[in-house]
């Protein structure tokens, strides 16, 4: 049994420290190297292995470091990090440069899940391998390859749910017809992995994508509170949503959830929206982290950040945004004084509760008007005063506010002076 890139020193302490329990390579591994080994595909690389054990795997983790040094001949440095609730252990090895240095493992133990709320989170119960593999998301991440061991003397493939045929196909299914309605946070990843693999969604995965939105069998809505959501409507979709956007193509997999109406599940103002695109390109170019300019298009941007637990600090950017597009349709609207001067614009753009990201965030929604935010970001708030405070000190100024008000009346009279940085401003 080879796998690339995996030692085989590796997989046999596996196997030895299962002892009697029934261990299997589960997820992404074997799908990849079923793509790899019959459909010529790439291979893709293993940032990690994922394992699932029936039993504690707890008890196989404590086997495992003398397990390493029998096939090994070296002890291995391990870390570990529980988590008690599912019953899985992340674990770090250091293997010798020569096996591969430092290998990831996540090892869990079987389980089965029960949705008593659609959208909550699962209620779990140890299971068979079989069972774990029927609580996934798509049939081509539901298949096991099982390790020898506990009355197997080969390793041989569990396939209960038509993964193999769905590879050859080159598509992606759900397991049941309440796959969606239990989790929606399903269809993001099926958007993933459409865009990794180049698969597409089967007719009744969109079908049923189709019926379940239109159903909307979760127990909160769009207009309710946003802490109320369920977690597969709020930290969870965030989650996934960040996986999207910083490890896949997100072009392609934020279009697939577009085509099937998934970006229903954020906002209807954002399914309409076709505009993401190009803010999402711009804020990568100017720094402004991808799920805020995505979140820029819903129709309630601030409740969609605060449903999905999005970084307080981010949350901030946010609203700083809206009191600037606030301020500007109050001076467009001729409730307020339009600054007229360069020098005047910095002073409305740099003061407390305005920040370059929400000017970014305006540029990137097109809040008018356009000109002076796009002089300010790319020249204005560049500009310093001629003097600093050294200078000014040296022409007998004492430090002080008198100072600091003398710096800001130079910065503005070369702000306000002729020249291509500076100079009046139209809107």
């Amino acid at each position: 049994m080879q796998i690339p890139d995996v030692p085989p020193q590796l997989l046999a302490a596996l196997v030895e420290a299962a002892a009697d329990q029934r261990l299997a390579l589960v997820g992404g591994v074997v799908r990849d190297l079923l793509l790899h080994r019959h459909h010529q595909d790439p291979w893709r690389g293993l940032p990690d292995l994922d394992l699932v054990v029936e039993g504690r795997a707890a008890d196989l983790v404590e086997r495992l470091p003398q397990a390493l040094e029998h096939h090994l001949g070296v002890p291995v440095p391990l870390r570990q990090q529980p988590h008690g609730r599912y019953g899985t252990v992340a674990v770090e090895l250091q293997l010798p440069p020569e096996q591969g240095g430092t290998w990831l493992l996540d090892l869990a133990s079987a389980r089965q899940e029960v949705y008593s709320t659609p959208g909550d989170n699962p209620q779990v119960s140890p299971g068979s391998l079989e069972q774990d593999l029927a609580r996934r998301d798509l049939t081509v991440n539901s298949m096991a390859l099982v390790l020898p061991g506990a009355g197997a003397p080969e390793p041989h493939m569990l396939d209960p749910h038509g993964g193999q045929q769905d590879l050859a196909a080159r598509q992606l299914r759900f397991l049941h017809p309440h796959s969606l309605r239990d989790d929606p946070t399903r269809l993001l990843r099926a958007a993933r992995y459409a865009a990794r693999l180049g698969f597409v969604l089967a007719p009744d995965a969109l079908q049923q994508a189709a019926s379940t939105l239109e159903a909307w069998p979760w127990p909160w809505r769009p207009g309710d509170p946003p802490q109320l959501a369920p977690p597969a409507l709020a930290t969870r979709l965030r989650m996934d949503l960040e996986l999207l956007l910083e490890r896949e193509p997100w072009r392609q997999a934020l279009a697939a959830l577009q085509a099937c109406g998934g970006l229903t599940l954020l906002d209807p103002a954002l399914q309409a929206d076709h505009r993401w695109r190009w803010r999402l390109v711009w804020a990568g170019r100017l720094g402004l982290p991808p799920l805020l300019a995505l979140i820029a298009g819903a129709a309630d941007p601030l409740g969609l950040a605060q449903r999905l637990q999005v970084p307080h600090g981010q949350q901030v950017q946010l609203r700083q945004w809206l009191g600037l597009r606030q301020a500007l349709a109050r001076m467009e609207h001729g409730e307020s004084p339009m600054p007229d001067r360069p020098s005047a614009w910095c002073a409305l753009l740099e003061q407390p509760g305005f920040s370059s990201q929400a000017v970014v965030l305006a540029l990137l929604t097109g809040v008018q008007p356009r000109r002076p935010l796009l002089r300010w970001w790319l020249a204005w708030r560049h500009v310093r005063s001629p003097q600093d405070g050294l200078a000014l000190m040296r022409e007998g100024w004492a430090p002080g506010e008198a100072l600091g008000s003398e710096m800001r009346r130079r910065r503005s009279e070369l702000l306000d002076g002729s020249g291509s940085v500076a100079g009046s401003v139209q809107p």
